[in-house]
């Protein structure tokens, strides 16, 4: 009997340790989920912040860039001449008489030591995948054909008409694909998946298909020829980065000039004709309208089949009121008049044609666009839907509306439509719905703002017009990565950037805190802070968040705001110069660059310093900013970048690039 019962007892002893094993199993188990989940809450956080910082000042620099556009109106009007016009290459001048220009590629000859693709026309697929094959090797199509597609693709385009319709059979499905942004491997990998286009596999695609990217040229020139050779299969939408103006500054026309360097001017003034001749839209079945940007309370579709939309060039310049137009009295402007020691930067002006700006000038004197055509097509490519009601102006972009899902349901109402699908926003999965489902935000660039930042995607419509998506990510290092590893890339990316922009805003900051700074201790409230933030930068983001990567606090909870500028500097040492000058060339250094590049004729990468001080000086007092004439002497001497009375401008603008301490370069 004890022998049972000692038994029992060890039993029960080895019942009980077992229990508490699982038990404390259970308990680890749930703590390393908690940490788990907490730690990808963290994560999460982080993700979405950095996100919206890169977009926050992406949509700031959009705005930039209309001021921009703004000064280069203010140049062309005062100082180019209407007939003006310049030697489109070294070898060769170009009559822009008529479309006489389209033929310049019979002047080019393609040397026997081209390896590249040799195109026949009309195109054929073989030619296609030619340039498919050459593209992957990094090949780049020879000036002579370059030209000769462009020009046989303004032909194709000037027999579209503004709004593409566009029927689907039963036998087959459509494929729309939004913004590329130069990012040739997501094309690729579009094609690679879904099918080349052909009579079998049509395409739309939605505009944007240049800027940002290294290889916008090569996007073109595929889409192009596919073009030619299906033109009842491949419909290409316009995108507000199909617009010489936007791409001064975004990147196509530096890579332009950097591929065909002598054949350049010739090709970006053809791309600005080809460009405007790009269809506003595309209408499917009747009852899926596709087109870039969005709509809103004014859009009207029958009114945009009607419209010239060849003359809309640029949308970064605005059309006068028509009663300036018909000579009635004008309102008076506040731009400030210019001296006559600016006649040499006027005499250059006239020569601008370089980037296509005696274009932009010979529409003052022809029969430009109305505010109304101009609003129409700026409100359908700049536009952005919000689940509130209503349409308002986007002034977070600087063009276009905000339009809700009342706005999108009279649209629908009036046309007898059942879906819209735009694209021009990111989105990290590469695609959204909103509105209830009735709008498609579509974006085909994965990688956008660094790698693994966002996947791709594109849309299958089938003919009862459901919409399948197909999500893609190119992958470079994603893969040799964690999820941690890459939130954190990301994030770090994202913080740089925004330090950079708060350090070039230095002394509007500072001014800004001191005034919650009544007893100047150096330390304010974090919502004061945040609200000083918010009324210099305006980039809508959510500073009490950002705070611990941004400046240092005391142990009461007070921010130490000068801190925010602690870890970062200028590049290269200036301190014998005006440090506000400093800022203000460090706040404008994309700027400058533009128009460092605009007067740059023969791309030498150099401009006179005379010349440079007299376009500063109009630049400064255009944009209500000092000048500091004598401290710009004295800055070129501290650099030691006066050269022969020439400036390296790259040189000159690197020095004024914002930087981590520990990453400083070298004096």
């Amino acid at each position: 009997m004890e022998h049972i019962v000692t038994d029992m007892g060890c039993n029960a002893s080895i019942d009980d340790r077992e229990e508490s094993k699982s038990e404390k199993a259970i308990r680890a188990a749930v703590l390393i989920q908690k940490w788990y989940r907490a730690r990808r809450a963290r994560l999460e956080i982080s993700r979405r912040y950095s996100l919206s910082i890169f977009q926050s000042i992406e949509y700031a620099d959009e705005q930039d860039q209309a001021q921009l556009a703004s000064f280069f109106t203010f140049m062309l009007e005062r100082y180019a001449s209407p007939d003006a016009v310049d030697d489109t290459s070294s070898s060769s001048s170009v009559s822009h008489e008529g479309d006489s220009y389209l033929t310049e590629y019979e002047n080019i000859e393609v040397p026997d030591s081209y390896c590249g693709p040799r195109l026949s026309f009309p195109l054929t697929l073989a030619d296609a995948n030619a340039l498919l094959h050459a593209f992957k090797n990094g090949q780049l199509l020879h000036a002579h054909y370059v030209l000769k597609l462009l020009c046989e693709t303004k032909k194709v385009l000037k027999e579209k008409p503004n709004i593409n319709v566009v029927s689907v059979s039963y036998s087959k499905e459509i494929t729309i694909c939004g913004d590329l942004h130069g990012n040739l491997d997501d094309l690729f990998l579009i094609f690679y998946k879904n099918g080349l286009p052909s009579e079998k596999k049509p395409y739309v695609f939605n505009g944007d298909f240049v800027d940002r990217g290294q290889n916008s040229v090569e996007i073109l020139i595929i889409l192009f020829a596919f073009l030619l050779i299906y033109p009842n299969d491949v419909h290409l939408n316009r995108g507000n980065h199909e617009d010489y103006v936007i791409n001064l500054r975004y990147g196509f026309s530096n890579e332009v000039f950097s591929k065909y360097k002598v054949h350049a001017k010739v090709i970006l003034y053809v791309l600005q004709d080809v460009f405007s001749w790009l269809p506003l839209a595309t209408i499917i079945n009747k009852k899926v309208l596709i087109l870039h940007g969005g709509i809103s309370d004014t859009t009207d579709l029958d009114f945009l089949c009607s419209l010239e939309r060849n003359k809309l060039k640029s949308l970064m310049r605005p059309p006068k009121p028509e009663r300036e137009e018909q000579g009635k009295e004008r309102a008076p402007t506040a731009r400030p008049s210019m001296c006559a020691a600016n006649e040499h930067v006027a005499g250059r002006t006239r020569r601008l044609s370089s980037s296509g700006f005696s274009e932009l000038s010979r529409q003052n004197s022809q029969s430009g666009p109305t505010l109304k055509e101009w609003k129409q097509v700026m409100d359908i490519l700049w536009s952005d839907p919000r689940m509130q009601k209503g349409c308002v102006p986007n002034k977070r972009r600087g063009g276009g509306c905000y339009f809700g899902p009342d706005t999108t349901a009279r649209l629908f109402e009036r046309y007898n439509l059942k879906l819209l699908i735009r694209s021009h926003e990111f989105k990290r999965e590469g695609y959204e719905l909103t509105h209830g489902g009735k709008v498609i935000t579509i974006f085909s660039a994965s990688n956008y703002y660094e790698e693994g930042s966002n996947k791709g995607a594109y849309i299958r419509l089938n003919p009862d017009l459901i919409p399948h998506f197909v999500q893609y990510q190119v992958r470079e290092c994603t893969d040799k990565q964690n999820y941690w590893e890459r939130v954190k890339t990301i994030e770090r990316s994202a913080l740089q950037i925004l330090q950079e922009k708060i350090f070039a805003h230095r002394s509007t900051l500072t001014e800004a805190f001191e005034k919650h700074d009544c007893d100047n201790t150096g330390n304010i409230s974090v919502s004061d802070w945040a609200a000083a933030m918010e009324s210099v930068l305006c980039l809508e983001l959510p500073w009490r968040t950002l705070l611990p990567h941004l400046a240092k606090t005391d142990p009461d909870g007070k921010v130490d705001y000068m801190s925010c500028f602690h870890n970062m500097e200028i590049a290269q040492s200036t301190e014998e110069v005006q440090p506000a000058l400093v800022e203000t060339l460090c706040k404008y250094r994309k700027e400058l660059e533009v128009i460092f590049n605009i007067m740059d004729e023969d791309h030498s990468g150099l401009i006179s310093f005379d010349e440079f001080r007299k376009t500063w000086r109009i630049f400064s007092s255009h944009l209500g900013i000092d000048a500091y004439d004598a401290s710009i002497d004295k800055l070129a001497q501290s650099i030691d970048y006066n050269k022969d009375d020439y400036i390296d401008f790259s040189e000159f603008l690197e020095a004024f690039h914002v930087v981590h301490k520990r990453d400083k370069k070298p004096a």
